[in-house]
């Protein structure tokens, strides 16, 4: 684990001391469930960061009690439980996140401006790599993915948070409702009521999905090189024809979000006009197509982080381009560079 045993050292008797070998025994048992339990805290929490650290809350407590753990439930099981306990006490603050569409209706271009709200207000984007674990069900890897894109991470937003806990792993994590039950310390009967209530609310909430998009198919491969050479040629007559005539811009940390070809194509020619020339770097993020945006840098050579695009795709058009602009936060997350050179292509 990264630094795991250096946190938790102090509290870790009976458990194993650390740099033994079962002290390191115990540190891998614990770090293999890292990237399950990123994705659970992710839909329940809806923030990149969040989720990190209610997993790291997770491994701490676990390795601090490995000696109370006795085997009556999986070592799986056991973590979910604290993970979960963890999440429902970050979630008692009240914040519920979301996206720019969620929280007002679009704004027409003549009235456009950019006001930001705090950071703790937006959904956040994830890359794939930290959430979604390799599996070799192809229909267990859609599952997951679809339960990560954006849309569907900001229905559960919507969810009291013990329905949302309730919904992720009775749908998405496949447990039968007994097992649930056993978890939040609660009878069948309720899980059930809770999984047909959260159902209900997302059926209002979640909108249209999007197409199945990892892997990519042929045709979405094609719109999405179409796409990037659209957008780093500024040529706003191909990227009208790639988008759908109801495709919406959203822009968070700015409340600020488009609709139709019109106003998103006047938006980037005029208050957008800077990012002419960008190039974009593909990227994998909340199971969908996904880009780094680096835009010219106004001061010298070379191209600098502006955003990192999240791409909507539906029935052969664009639907969504989700631009997150923080990118202290996004860049390093993604692992990505602190600029590309002139010569990037």
């Amino acid at each position: 684990m990264s630094d795991l045993t250096t946190t938790t050292a102090s509290g870790a008797a009976g458990a194993g001391k650390p740099g033994t070998a079962d002290g390191a025994g115990i540190d891998s048992r614990l770090e293999g469930h890292r990237i399950e339990l990123t994705g659970y805290c992710y839909r329940m929490l809806g923030s990149a960061f969040e989720a990190e650290d209610a997993v790291q809350d997770t491994l701490v407590r676990a390795w601090r009690n490995f000696d109370k753990f006795e085997g009556r439930s999986s070592l799986r099981s056991w973590l979910y439980r604290i993970a979960t306990n963890v999440c429902l006490d970050m979630l008692n603050a009240g914040n519920k996140r979301a996206r720019p569409v969620d929280l007002t209706g679009p704004t027409p271009l003549a009235q456009a401006a950019l006001s930001p709200r705090p950071e703790n207000v937006w959904l956040e984007p994830m890359p794939d790599g930290r959430i979604l674990p390799s599996v070799q069900d192809p229909a267990e890897a859609a599952v997951a993915r679809e339960s990560v894109r954006l849309a569907f991470v900001a229905a559960l937003q919507h969810l009291p948070p013990k329905q949302r806990a309730v919904l992720i792993l009775r749908e998405v994590l496949a447990w039968k409702a007994a097992e649930v039950a056993e978890l939040l310390e609660t009878s069948v009967a309720s899980v059930n009521s809770a999984l047909q209530r959260a159902r209900a609310t997302l059926t209002e909430t979640e909108g249209r999905a999007g197409d199945a998009a990892d892997p990519l198919d042929e045709e979405q491969q094609k719109l999405l090189e179409r796409y990037v050479k659209a957008f780093e040629g500024y040529d706003m007559a191909a990227l009208t024809a790639l988008l759908h005539e109801d495709a919406v811009m959203t822009m968070p940390p700015f409340d600020l979000w488009l609709r139709g070809t019109g106003d998103i194509t006047g938006f980037m020619t005029s208050i957008g006009a800077a990012c002419a020339g960008s190039r974009l770097v593909p990227v994998s993020a909340n199971g969908s197509p996904a880009f780094a945006h680096y835009k010219p840098d106004a001061e010298g050579d070379g191209f600098v982080p502006w955003a990192v695009q999240i791409i909507d795709v539906r029935d052969g058009a664009i639907t969504g381009m989700h631009c997150f602009l923080d990118v202290p936060r996004w860049f390093p997350l993604f692992g990505l560079p602190e600029r590309l050179p002139a010569d990037a292509s």
